[in-house]
Parts: structure tokens; sequence; C-alpha cells
């Protein structure tokens, strides 16, 4: 075991030492960060100017998409700083609040997508009662009950970390201040902190999974029950989308984040952290929009409004 010292900054490898590697994966990255912030901040600007898309369903998907931008955000910018001008140095301080922010917003997006289930089913099982029981003020309660849980669980985890000490080198092999190489580095013993993580997400994802579980079991009952085969069709192309996005974002945060103790290789990790912190935020405004009639149609509206 090395010395353990005062830490003032860490050292962030990243990617790749390869020069031209480097510069190709900057090039790609900038352009998924591009699509990702245009695409998201464009469906949340569809929404907010086309009255047919003023439904709880869609404020739900304009949150999702704002906590995409955030998402992305908080890694992708430094992830090509480190690409191209190989500025590899973190402050403690940077590090800590990077994961911090990466923990609220990713706990958010768990909560958000239970919402988004409780949404359909609400829609779908209980139509009637849809708008009475999705109010203006229950949705922005759901809402702000998701940033709160993820609240919670950054002031858990990161009061945690900051009080481990970590041995020298302060070397990340990952591309942003993520947990589990965090406590790789840790020269106390990040037992506790190993098992608040694990409580923590895995409460996040176990009840979350549970809401989406019971939502879309009572939808399938729902759907199966509806006479004509366009009604199941509708019903059914109202929840692909949705479905699809948890099953991408959940699998690969459980990969992750329930094996604190990265287990996988350093490569392997690495490309699953990719796939949630820029993949997924790039393709879910393509997920929502290509497969969503009312979306298509707001956007030609739109478009055609304008001059």
């Amino acid at each position: 075991m090395e010395n353990s010292s005062m830490v003032t900054d860490f050292i962030l490898l990243g990617m790749t030492d390869n020069p031209q590697l480097g510069v190709l994966l900057f090039a790609v990255f900038l352009i998924v960060y591009i699509v990702t912030v245009l695409g998201n901040l464009g469906l949340v600007i569809l929404i907010r100017v086309s009255p047919c898309l003023h439904t709880p369903m869609y404020f739900f998907l304009s949150n999702l998409s704002l906590l995409d931008v955030c998402f992305s955000s908080i890694t992708i910018p430094k992830t090509l700083a480190n690409l191209l001008f190989k500025l590899q140095a973190v402050s403690f301080l940077g590090c800590m609040t990077q994961m911090g922010l990466f923990i609220i917003f990713a706990s958010a997006e768990c909560n958000l997508l239970a919402s988004m289930a409780y949404d359909r089913y609400t829609a779908i099982c209980h139509p009637l009662l849809y708008y009475v029981t999705m109010s203006r003020v229950r949705c922005f309660l759901l809402v702000a009950g998701c940033y709160f849980g993820g609240l919670v669980n950054m002031v858990s985890v990161t009061t945690s970390i900051i009080r481990l000490s970590f041995c020298q080198p302060h070397v990340i092999p990952h591309f942003f201040c993520d947990i589990p190489p965090l406590l790789a580095l840790a020269c106390s013993d990040p037992w506790v902190t190993q098992v608040l993580v694990i409580g923590c997400g895995g409460f996040t994802l176990v009840t979350s999974i549970v809401v989406i579980l019971v939502s879309y079991m009572s939808v399938l009952m729902t759907i199966l029950g509806i006479p004509s085969t366009s009604g199941k069709q509708k019903a059914f192309s109202t929840c692909a989308s949705h479905v699809a996005t948890v099953g991408l974002y959940y699998g690969t945060t459980m990969y992750t984040y329930l094996q604190p103790s990265q287990r996988g290789s350093q490569a392997g990790n690495q490309m699953v952290s990719v796939f949630y912190t820029m993949v997924i935020p790039m393709i879910n405004p393509l997920i929502y929009s290509l497969r969503n009639q009312e979306v298509k149609v707001a956007l030609w509206k739109v478009l055609n409004q304008s001059p």
C-alpha cells in the first residue's frame, strides 16, 4: 500500500495516450455533445411552444431532456479538454463537485423515469381521472421529489468519500471523477462508503424499478383488454419509447454502481460509462421523437409556421 497524503488534486488518465486516437475521439465526442445539447434543448423548446404538447407526459419529457443536457455537460467538456489539450489535472474540490452533481442528476433521472411510468399507468389505466390525478401541482411535486432524492444521495455519498484518505499517486484511470475509481484509490478502509453507495444506489434503483414494473404490468393488462387492434397499437406506441430508455439506462447504471469494486476491465468500464453518460442522452430525443406521432405533428406545425 502506497503512502497517503493530503489530496489537493487528481489526475484523470482519460481514454487514451495515443495523440492520433485522442484527436479522433475528440471529434466524435464533440459531435455527440453538440447533437445532445441541440436535440434535447430543441425538444424542450418544441414542447414549450406547442400547445398540443402541454400535457403531463411532455412535462416529464422536457425535464428528462434538461437532465440529459446537465448529465452530459458534467462529463463531456472536461473529457474534451483532456483529449485535445491534455488538461488531466482536476482539483480535489472540482472532482468532488463533478461527482456530486453527477450523483444528483443520475439519481434524479432514475426517479424521473419512474414518475414517467406512473404517468403512463394513470393515462392508460385510469384515463377519465388522468388530468385530475396528474395535476400541475402533483407533476411539479414529483419532479421536485426526483431532484430531492438525488440531493439526499449526493450528500450521503459525497460526505463519506470526502472523509477517506487517498493513496499516492492520485491518478484516476477514468475520464471523469466517478465513484468506483475513486474508491479504488482509497488508503483507508472504504467498506462503509461502499455499503453506503450500494445502499443509496440500490434503494434508488430498486424503488424506481418496482414502480416501473408495477406500472407497466398494469398497463399491459389494460392494453390486452382493449378490443380494437388500433387501440392496442396506440397504447403500445405511447409506452415503447419509455421502455427503451428505461432498459438502456438501468442496465448500464446497475452494471457500474452495484459493483463499486470495479471488477470489470478498465476499457470495459469506460465503455459502459461512455454509453450512459454520452450515448443515452444523445439518443433519448431521437427515441421519443421518431416513435411519437404527436411530436412529429407538433414539429411539422412549427416548421410550417416558420417564415
